[in-house]
């Protein structure tokens, strides 16, 4: 469906935001950032997990929704414009729109000072380049103790086992000592940081 049609169809109620996480992942992904502080989404398309997120943190938790919103050809972005309409109907904590990619995004956050991020899901580019680039740039920022989901990172029917995001989990992130692998459920990877 055309990204206009998506909108279209979402704001007439005829339809729910789009989703490429199941049910099941959605729910691992919230019981992990229960009560949680300081969360980054990267990859937040229509804003389906984000929600979750939202509703799952710390009531003073903030949480960065980051995604570049690429616009289309006449500078619309309905992917965007759909995710801040899920997501505002929580009013659970704050959330700092950040229009960019992961990489850039864990740049702004260390120029910021912020403090270690507990939470960070990662979803956006599923190329090597891409996971490889979320993956150190996120992974160093992470508090002990905190977590890092990877979406895509497990072979089922939609991702091969072949994939540069499954290949790149069980090639780097499995052998990674400083995490430990905590749940694995569809194509979820969820990781700790070890003390």
């Amino acid at each position: 469906m055309a990204p206009v049609l998506q909108f279209l169809t979402w704001q007439l109620r005829l339809r729910d935001a789009a989703t490429e996480t199941s049910r099941v992942e959605r729910d691992e992904l919230a019981r992990f950032a229960r009560g949680r502080s300081r969360l980054v989404e990267i990859g937040v398309a229509q804003g389906v997990t984000t929600k979750r997120l939202r509703t799952a943190m710390a009531p003073d938790g903030e949480l960065w929704a980051v995604d570049p919103y690429f616009p289309n050809r006449l500078g619309l972005r309905f992917s965007e414009l759909i995710a801040k309409g899920e997501v505002s109907g929580i009013e659970n904590g704050s959330v700092r729109w950040v229009r960019t990619t992961g990489v850039e995004a864990a740049a702004h956050w260390k120029r910021e000072g912020r403090p270690a991020p507990d939470f960070v899901f990662i979803d956006g580019d599923h190329s090597w380049q891409g996971i490889e680039g979320d993956w150190n740039a996120w992974s160093a920022l992470v508090a002990p103790g905190g977590i890092i989901g990877l979406h895509d990172s497990r072979s089922v029917p939609k991702f091969p086992v072949d994939a540069d995001s499954v290949r790149f989990t069980r090639d780097v992130v499995h052998h990674d000592t400083r995490f430990r692998i905590v749940a694995e459920i569809e194509s979820l990877t969820v990781v700790e940081r070890r003390a």
